[in-house]
């Protein structure tokens, strides 16, 4: 709609300079400095939750988006339409890069500090932000149903095309180390220890280095749930564009633990998370939602990558195992 955003940002306490159109969302130039408006589509009381928690994280010294209040001082602008819109600081950098080391280290020490500081967060922790403790076991059990489906698939089909064939001749292998994963997770359940305010998201679009410093944003997928989770999410796609680099990987979790000391069970579940084939997983389900009549050259790359990569995966492992022993 015309003039939609300049009608949702008169439910501001702010002055408007100029508005650009970014990605899914508008740049706004204000009196209080840049900002970025964006659709919600939480809950209203998640977005509360969210405000008072970027606000106390701020005090902490991180340097992330904070929301801006409307007049009415919530944390959501609702147009004519019930949509509701955030209003969040916009932080302008370049994103973590996947191929320098010393960003990749920053990143993960961030994400350690912001591990250490929401410890302190003194208010009740909502339902709607926490992960139930089987999470991750229903997630991988879900998974390897997945792939038996595909297997189930390909096994019907009387003429198997590239990617097909690929993927009947590694299943076995990939499968059982994702059925022992699976069994192995569910011997050794997290502790309630182990639970802490996590990103949820943590990657390489979401660590900027802007001019005023390392900024961590989009906080949409925060949660309460094993902290290392977002470690794990982290490394896994740091190393995959790495060839599973060990030296690498084993900076990165040292630098973590440099800011924030990682406990033996920590470091077990950390190994559980990475050692599941998920990429493998990823792109198998993938292709069988997809349209399978006409065969992407893409899916057949990827799973070779995948497979290619697969032994310096296990030396990575195999070096992470020894320090959870």
């Amino acid at each position: 709609m015309y003039n939609r955003p300049e009608q949702i940002l008169e439910q501001y306490d702010l002055s408007v300079n100029g508005i650009s159109k970014g990605r899914e969302s508008y740049h706004c130039d204000t009196n209080q400095g840049q900002k970025v408006l964006r659709e919600y589509r939480g809950s209203k009381e998640r977005a509360e939750f969210l405000a008072e928690m970027s606000d106390y994280l701020r005090e902490q010294g991180l340097l992330i988006p904070t929301v801006t209040r409307t007049k009415e001082g919530g944390p959501v602008a609702v147009d004519e339409d019930e949509t509701k819109y955030i209003l969040t600081d916009l932080f302008t950098g370049a994103e973590c890069d996947t191929k320098k080391r010393e960003d990749m280290l920053e990143a993960v020490r961030r994400l350690a500090y912001l591990h250490n500081v929401s410890e302190g967060y003194g208010g009740e922790v909502p339902e709607f932000v926490k992960e139930a403790p089987d999470s991750l076991l229903q997630l991988y059990e879900k998974h390897n149903r997945e792939l038996r489906k595909v297997r189930n698939y390909v096994h019907a089909k009387k003429k198997k095309n590239e990617f097909e064939m690929m993927f009947a001749g590694q299943y076995t292998g990939f499968m059982r180390k994702a059925e022992e994963v699976t069994e192995l997770l569910r011997e050794n359940p997290p502790e309630e220890r182990n639970f802490g305010f996590c990103h949820g998201d943590y990657n390489q679009h979401n660590v900027i280095f802007a001019r005023q410093g390392t900024v961590i944003v989009n906080f949409d997928c925060f949660s309460y749930h094993v902290r290392v989770s977002d470690l794990a999410n982290f490394l896994r796609k740091m190393l995959e564009k790495n060839n599973w680099n060990t030296g690498l990987g084993m900076d990165m979790i040292r630098a973590y633990d440099d800011i924030r000391r990682l406990s033996p069970q920590e470091l077990k579940y950390l190994y559980l998370y990475l050692a599941y084939p998920e990429k493998f997983w990823k792109i198998a389900n993938r292709y069988y939602n997809s349209h399978k009549a006409w065969l992407s050259g893409r899916n057949i790359e990827k799973l070779e990558k995948v497979i290619a990569q697969e032994d310096a995966r296990e030396q990575f492992l195999l070096m992470l195992f020894h320090f959870t022993a």
